[in-house]
C-alpha cells in the first residue's frame, strides 16, 4: 500500500481495484491572519509551526457509555486517560441525532439545513451528497499548508465517479468505507475472530461494503477483524510523514465503532464485560490509545490538539448492542437529551488544563476554534459555529448560549423542534425514532407520532437532564420559567426565520448503478461486486 505522504494525491474519476494512488504535489499556501485574543496569539507564537489536529469521532457512541461518563462496566482507559488529563464537557452537542446530518455540520460549521444534508442518511446509491460548494474544515486548513487525511467512515456521499468523496472535499488521503457499514449484506461475514458471524442481516440487495483507497476500491466486502489495524497502520504513518516534513495536519479519525453491527480484531475479542459492544467499544478505546502513542513517538503531542466526541446518540433499539444515553431521554433519531448530547474531551497536554466544564458547545464549533487555532480566515458563508478557545484556554464563558434541535427529517414548516437557551430547554414538537425503541419510555418509540406543543416542554437542564418534570405543568408557573419561555420562544422565531434550507441532497434519490464495485459491468450485481484485498 506504500507510506502515506503529507502531499496532495489527485483521485482517478472512476472505480477500479487496487493499486497506489499516492501522487505527491506540492502545497503551496499564503498565510491568512485573523483577528485573535492574546492568550490564542501568546500559544501560536510559542508553537515552530501551526498546531496539529486529530478530530476523533465515534459512531452511535451514548451519553453514558463510557467510564469517565459514569458507565459502571465499560472498559475505556485510554478515553479515560484523556477525559483525566484533558478538558471534559459535559454539555456538548451534535447537529443531528443521526450520522450524515451530524458529519455535514462537523465538518463545515453549518446545520445541515444549511447543505441540504437531509432527510436522514445517504445511501450506496444516493445522488446526492455534500455540496461541493461547502466549505470543508479540511479546504480551510489546506490554506495554510496542512496536510490532511481522514480514515473510517465517510458517509456524505459517493455521487457519479465518486464526485462526494473526501478527495473532492479538502482531504489529500482518504481510507475507509464511504458510508455506514452496515448498508450491505452482512450475515455470512466474519466480525468477529476466528469465525463470528456479524450479528443480524444488515441492509439487503445492495453490493457488499467496499474498504476504499482514495477513490479505488481496494476490498469488497471489507474485512471487520482487519479493519482497525489498517486505519491504525494509516495513521501512524500520516503522523511519522508530516512530523518528519514539520507538515502541519489535520487527521480525521472517523470510527465505525460502536455502530451496529458490532466488530473487532482478535486482540479485542471478549475482553469486555459488555459483551460484543464492549469488545468493538474497547477497540475503539485501544485506537485512541495508538494515536496518542503515534503523537508522541512522533514529536509531535505537545502541539498537537486532539479533539473527541460522537456523532449521535445511542441506537437502543440494538438493546445490550446499541449502547446507553446514561442518565438521558432517549436515543438515536430523537431530539430529547440522549439523542444529540455527546462525550466529549478536548486534549492538549502543557496547552488545556485538566478540569471538567459545563459550557455549552457542539460540533458546529469545530470549524471556528480550528481556524482560529490555525491562524486562517474563516470561509466567506453563514456559520453556525463559534469559536471555543476562550472555554478551552482561558476557563471562559462560551459564546455558544444556544443550541438548536433539528430532527433528521427537518422541513421549514415546523423549523426546530426545541430550543435550548443557557440551561433551559423547550420541546415545540417531539417525535419517537425507531433507532430508540426497546427503552421502557414510550416517547422514544417510532410508533410515537409527530406532536406539536402549545406552549412547548420546558425543562430545567441542570436541575433534571432528564427531561423528566415539565415546568410549564401545574397551575403555579414561576416568574424565572415563564421569562424562559418568553426568551426561548424569541430564539426559536428568529432563528426559523433566518434559515435558509438549502436543496435536499437526499431528495435526489437513489441509483442502483452508482453503487461501488471492484470490478466494473460484472454480472450478476450486487453479487459479483467481490474482490480480495492485495494488502
Amino acid at each position: 500500500m506504500g507510506l502515506p505522504s503529507c502531499t496532495h494525491s489527485k483521485a482517478k474519476s472512476h472505480w477500479t481495484g487496487g493499486g497506489n494512488l499516492w501522487k505527491r504535489m506540492v502545497v503551496m499556501a499564503s498565510l491568512g491572519l485573523l483577528v485573535l485574543g492574546p492568550l490564542v496569539l501568546a500559544l501560536l507564537s510559542s508553537a515552530s509551526q501551526p498546531p496539529n489536529f486529530v478530530l476523533i469521532f465515534a459512531d452511535d457512541l451514548g451519553f453514558g457509555d463510557l467510564a469517565s461518563y459514569g458507565h459502571p462496566t465499560s472498559a475505556t482507559p485510554n478515553l479515560d486517560k484523556m477525559a483525566a488529563g484533558g478538558l471534559l464537557f459535559t454539555d456538548f452537542y451534535s447537529s443531528s441525532p443521526v450520522c450524515s446530518p451530524s458529519r455535514a455540520a462537523l465538518l463545515t460549521g453549518r446545520y445541515q439545513t444549511r447543505s441540504g444534508v437531509y432527510p436522514g442518511v445517504f445511501y450506496p446509491g444516493s445522488r446526492g451528497g455534500l455540496p461541493l460548494a461547502e466549505v470543508t474544515v479540511a479546504e480551510v486548513l489546506k490554506g495554510r499548508g496542512y496536510a490532511t487525511a481522514i480514515v473510517g467512515k465517510w458517509h456524505l456521499g459517493l455521487g457519479l465517479n465518486g464526485t462526494f468523496l473526501p478527495t473532492h472535499q479538502g482531504f489529500d488521503h482518504f481510507l475507509g468505507v464511504p458510508y455506514s457499514h452496515d448498508q450491505g449484506p452482512c450475515q455470512n461475514l466474519t466480525c468477529f475472530p476466528p469465525d463470528i458471524r456479524c450479528f443480524g442481516n444488515c441492509d439487503q440487495g445492495v453490493v457488499p461494503v467496499p474498504l476504499l483507497w482514495n477513490q479505488s476500491i481496494i476490498e469488497q466486502p471489507v474485512s471487520f477483524p482487519r479493519l482497525v489495524p489498517r486505519y491504525n497502520a494509516f495513521a501512524r504513518d500520516f503522523i511519522a510523514a508530516c512530523a518528519q516534513r514539520n507538515q502541519p495536519f489535520l487527521l480525521y479519525y472517523a470510527s465505525h465503532h460502536t455502530h451496529y453491527p458490532q466488530f473487532g480484531s482478535q486482540e479485542y475479542v471478549g475482553r469486555s464485560s459488555r459483551g460484543a459492544f464492549g469488545d468493538a467499544l474497547l477497540e475503539f478505546d485501544g485506537s485512541v490509545g495508538h494515536l496518542l502513542q503515534m503523537l508522541q513517538d512522533s514529536g509531535v503531542d505537545e502541539n498537537t490538539l486532539v479533539f473527541f466526541t460522537a456523532d449521535n446518540g445511542p441506537e437502543t433499539m440494538r438493546m445490550s448492542r446499541g449502547g446507553c444515553s446514561g442518565i438521558l431521554k432517549c436515543g438515536k433519531g430523537t431530539t430529547y437529551e440522549g439523542g444529540m448530547r455527546e462525550p466529549a474531551v478536548a486534549y492538549w497536554p502543557g496547552r488545556i488544563a485538566p478540569g471538567v466544564t459545563h459550557e455549552l458547545a457542539s460540533t458546529l464549533d469545530i470549524l471556528p476554534t480550528l481556524a482560529a487555532l490555525a491562524a486562517v480566515p474563516l470561509p466567506n458563508v453563514t456559520l453556525d459555529g463559534y469559536d471555543l478557545t476562550p472555554v478551552l484556554f482561558g476557563n471562559g464563558k462560551s459564546p455558544r448560549q444556544t443550541m438548536f434541535y433539528y430532527p433528521p427529517a427537518p422541513s421549514p414548516l415546523q423549523g426546530v423542534f426545541a430550543v435550548r437557551s443557557g440551561k433551559y430547554k423547550a420541546h415545540f414538537f417531539t417525535q419517537g425514532a425507531f433507532h430508540s425503541d426497546t427503552t421502557p419510555d414510550q416517547d422514544c418509540h417510532g410508533t410515537t407520532p409527530l406532536m406539536g406543543h402549545e406552549p412547548p416542554l420546558l425543562f430545567d437542564l441542570e436541575l433534571d437532564p432528564a427531561e423528566n418534570y415539565n415546568l410549564l405543568r401545574g397551575a403555579a408557573v414561576g416568574p424565572e420559567a415563564l421569562a424562559a419561555l418568553k426568551e426561548v420562544c424569541v430564539q426559536k422565531a428568529l432563528f426559523d426565520q433566518q434559515m435558509d434550507f438549502g436543496e435536499s441532497q437526499l431528495k435526489q434519490g437513489s441509483d442502483p448503478s452508482l453503487e461501488p464495485c471492484c470490478i466494473l459491468q460484472c454480472s450478476p450485481k450486487p453479487s459479483c461486486c467481490s474482490c480480495a484485498s492485495a494488502f
